[in-house]
């Protein structure tokens, strides 16, 4: 969401400040013999920064004709990549923007969308950097190739000592160097929105889903598997010791039971109709309780 508020306003600024650029310079030549003196000469220049293209005609003093010199250096390949890098980038921020607000669903199926706009976003992040740079690094070349010092020693007339040569007006750098700075505020925005798009994938998805276990985990799931195996290895001698004294408490008690049914089984000449919820209990011809036992509820036949 962040790339799409700022991202289209820092790219308008960036390639609207470079490609808009026009620089005026203006230098004097006042001849010793004063023939020919105040003489302006106007250099202009801008986008894409062909300087090797831009001329100018410079007087000769002592002669009536003038010579045409022309600035050093072609920086349109910088200029140009930096601008088109610009370009691209406002019109996806826009594409964008478009599907985040109106087709949000769309985007989220299938986790094509995200995976897209990640690839797209680190392919920009990569690109805005390295304009940037060269931009930047055209910058201070046309700075130097339009060094008002720099184009006075171009002239045959500036090079006599007996001539006067003067700069009347210099070019303004404030808009390029603008420029420059609004390429590394994209690259800082569309590296910082890199993180933010890599949230909406299945990668980090999947990676919340099955987090990977930290070295403090692990080692703490290795002491609970060391403390288990010990107690395991301990319990079977205890357990053997009660299992052998249960079976035999409860083979006594099972031959004791059976010994006492089968005696009050012979004293007894009626049976019970048919019971439950308890021990059954048994009565003597004379309907006395013979075995008494809990309290029984009989079904009367």
């Amino acid at each position: 969401m962040c790339m799409v508020i700022f991202a289209p306003i820092f790219a308008i600024c960036a390639f609207a400040t470079c490609g808009g650029y026009y620089g005026h310079l203006q230098v004097k030549v006042d001849c010793a013999d004063r023939r020919q003196s105040n003489l302006s000469i106007n250099i202009d220049f801008g986008y894409p920064f062909r300087l090797h293209q831009v001329h100018f005609k410079a007087p000769l003093c002592g002669v009536k004709r003038g010579e045409i010199l022309f600035l050093d250096g072609n920086f349109s390949s910088a200029a140009q990549f930096f601008v088109t890098v610009g370009v691209f980038a406002f019109l996806y921020s826009l594409l964008a923007t478009i599907v985040y607000v109106f087709y949000q669903n769309k985007y989220l199926k299938h986790n094509r969308g995200p995976l897209v706009d990640f690839v797209v976003t680190v392919i920009f992040s990569f690109m805005w950097l390295v304009s940037s740079c060269c931009w930047a690094k055209a910058l201070s070349d046309i700075k130097s190739a339009t060094n008002p010092t720099q184009v006075l020693l171009l002239m045959s007339a500036c090079r006599a000592q007996e001539n006067k040569c003067s700069v009347t007006e210099e070019p303004l750098w404030s808009r390029l160097n603008t420029a420059a700075v609004f390429g590394f505020v994209n690259v800082v925005l569309w590296v910082g929105n890199i993180w933010f798009v890599f949230k909406e994938t299945g990668w980090y998805k999947t990676g919340q889903r099955y987090p990977t276990r930290s070295a403090s985990g692990k080692r703490s799931s290795e002491m609970r598997q060391r403390l288990y195996s010990e107690s395991s290895f301990d319990q079977p001698e205890e357990g053997f010791g009660l299992s052998r004294q249960n079976s035999f408490n409860q083979s006594k008690g099972d031959f004791g039971l059976q010994r006492q049914a089968s005696i009050n089984q012979s004293q007894v000449s009626i049976s019970l109709p048919q019971t439950y919820l308890g021990k059954p209990v048994i009565y003597d011809r004379e309907d006395k309780v013979v075995s008494k036992g809990p309290m029984i509820f009989v079904n009367e036949m």
